[in-house]
């Protein structure tokens, strides 16, 4: 009778113990999301096409089109979103449903909180850590990654969703700059706090993107190293959110423009709002 009880209270320990270590990542996930939507920096300044006057004309095509005229510039998207997963190989992709809700603040970083079958946890970034952290019926966790590598594989993450949902934290200044690729096509360049990621958009004759493409510091590949490889993906569905012209369909994964390209993420946007603004 003595071992029973003792597994018992051994039990419920455990339990307390997993019930207050998934409380602690919910309350950093919360924090994170509060402080990456303070770090909110249109400045209460409209879009003019002034501001991208000295850019590559595919670039002042892309921000033309995605910001209208006389819109608040805003720094930081919440966007809700649907779509599928896949949790396997390109040979097995074993495509889940998935529903997140996500904070994007570029440069600074990103909060993704997603569930997908029996699986949520969240991505996450801030100017000094990221982390992956997922939990199997919300008791067990799976995943749990962080570290430098993680950090760079996440701000080449922050700073592509940029370029398709928050396009205003993507304006020339002090961590930006553009350079000229084809007549369809421009990279832009953003390092901050020790980072740098290049992103290549391509858009379309009014300007809105058709793909976007990345080097990214991962290690999806046979050898699990981490290296710069291509990722990127297609976008569309183009919607107004509050003056903002964005993509409600995006496809993307690694590997992007060779044969070993797997698309492991597919979402539909279902909205976008910006702090201080309003949604569609």
């Amino acid at each position: 009778m003595i071992w029973l009880v003792s597994l018992l209270g051994s039990a419920v320990i455990l339990v307390a113990v997993i019930a207050s270590w998934r409380a602690l990542d919910a309350r950093t996930d919360r924090a994170a999301r509060n402080r990456l939507i303070q770090t909110e920096a249109g400045g209460g300044r409209a879009y003019t096409p002034a501001l991208v006057a000295g850019l590559p004309e595919p670039a002042r095509r892309y921000f033309n089109y995605t910001i209208q005229a006389g819109t608040m510039l805003r720094t930081v998207a919440e966007i809700d979103m649907t779509g599928e997963l896949g949790l396997g190989s390109q040979d097995d992709p074993k495509y889940r449903s998935m529903q997140a809700s996500q904070i994007l603040a570029p440069p600074h970083g990103l909060v993704w909180n997603v569930k997908t079958g029996r699986i949520s946890g969240s991505d996450g970034a801030t100017p000094e850590r990221s982390w992956t952290r997922f939990w199997l019926f919300g008791f067990a966790p799976v995943v749990r990654a962080r570290g430098q590598d993680h950090r760079r594989a996440a701000f080449g993450r922050v700073v592509i969703e940029g370029a398709v949902w928050a396009p205003a934290s993507l304006l020339p200044g002090e961590h930006v700059h553009w350079e000229p690729l084809g007549q369809n096509s421009a990279r832009v360049i953003v390092d901050f706090n020790g980072l740098e990621q290049a992103v290549d958009i391509f858009v379309g004759n009014e300007g809105a993107l058709t793909k976007v493409v990345i080097q990214r510091w991962t290690n999806a590949n046979p050898e699990k190293m981490f290296r710069e490889q291509p990722f990127g993906g297609y976008v569309s569905g183009f919607k107004n959110f509050s003056g903002y012209r964005l993509a409600t369909r995006i496809e993307v994964g690694n590997h992007f423009g060779t044969p070993d390209y797997f698309p492991f993420y597919s979402a539909n946007i279902s909205d976008i709002r910006f702090p201080g603004g309003q949604g569609a």
